[in-house]
This record gives structure tokens, C-alpha cells and sequence, in this order.
């Protein structure tokens, strides 16, 4: 099924008010288009993947917002700009501004209000790191979130709840 058309089933033909792209350079998409971004990709014609922000912005309703948390950091092909105007839409971007989150949200963390385990799915030391990423960046053994430990023993560790 056609995420548009799904989404236009949802709305009465008319679209969300707000779309949001979370998943940034790293959009995985079928068909000549997903073709198309990993041969612009590969032949660094294009460093970007960006088919979720072009369904961002053709979902959305006239005069809506498309949302770009998704870390884009270079250059991106075939993105809709015709609909961006004709639909009025409105874009706002940007990286979550960490360093005015990052205090209030360990305090809660610490004081027991706010418990994050649930998106942890992998646990290893700073050393391994570079194969931590690789992990995550693969989509491999189901990872979400990776804590780094500076004084782990070097050895891969996975969570209990992943059975290991």
C-alpha cells in the first residue's frame, strides 16, 4: 500500500495538516525512485536518500507544515519544490537543540520520572563503538539505541531483553 494513498484514505482526500521526515538521508524506498537515490548515492552524485521528505511534502494539505528533523547533510535530488509552493506549504527544519534538553531530561531520568531502557536495545564499550555504528547504520539484530560504556571490558554486550 501507497503511503500518500493511505494517508489520503485517512484525510478525506485532503491530506495531514503536518508531516513530519524523521528518518533524513537514511529513507530506504522501493521501485525506480529507490533505484535512482542509491545509484545518485553510490556515484556520490548525491549524498542523500530523501524519499521520506518527498512524501513529506507531497502528503501534506494545502497550506500545512512538513517538519524535517532528519539529518540531512549534504545534497538532495528530485525534491518536490513545485508542490512546496503551489500547496503553500510550510517547511521547518533543524537538529533537536540537545545541549537546552539535555540537563532537565537526566535530572528526570535520575529522579526516576522518565525511564528511556525501553529504546535501548544494545549496550557496549566506547572501543567498540565504530561497530556499534556499523550495527545501527545496517539495521542489524533489531537495534535502536546504543549506550556506550567508557569503562566496559571491550566485549559486545547485548541488553537482557535481547536474550543475551
Amino acid at each position: 500500500t501507497s503511503t500518500l494513498k493511505t494517508l489520503n484514505e485517512m484525510t478525506g482526500g485532503r491530506g495531514p495538516d503536518s508531516c513530519i521526515d524523521a528518518v533524513g538521508m537514511e529513507a530506504h524506498s522501493c521501485g525506480i525512485v529507490g533505484i535512482y537515490d542509491r545509484v545518485k548515492q553510490a556515484t556520490m552524485s548525491e549524498t542523500e536518500r530523501p524519499q521520506a521528505l518527498r512524501e513529506a511534502i507531497l502528503a501534506c494539505r494545502k497550506g500545512g507544515t512538513v517538519s524535517v528533523p532528519g539529518v540531512y547533510g549534504g545534497l538532495a535530488d528530485k525534491i518536490p519544490l513545485g508542490a512546496i509552493v503551489n500547496k503553500a506549504l510550510t517547511v521547518k527544519s533543524g537538529q533537536t537543540h540537545v545541549h537546552r534538553y539535555m540537563r532537565p531530561l537526566l535530572e528526570r531520568i535520575e529522579k526516576g520520572e522518565i525511564d528511556p531502557s525501553f529504546v535501548i536495545t544494545h549496550t557496549m564499550s566506547l572501543d567498540d563503538a565504530p561497530k556499534g555504528y556499523e550495527i545501527f547504520q545496517k539495521k542489524q539484530d533489531e537495534c535502536i539505541k546504543i549506550v556506550l560504556k567508557p569503562w566496559a571490558n571491550g566485549l559486545l554486550e547485548h541488553d537482557a531483553k535481547n536474550g543475551a
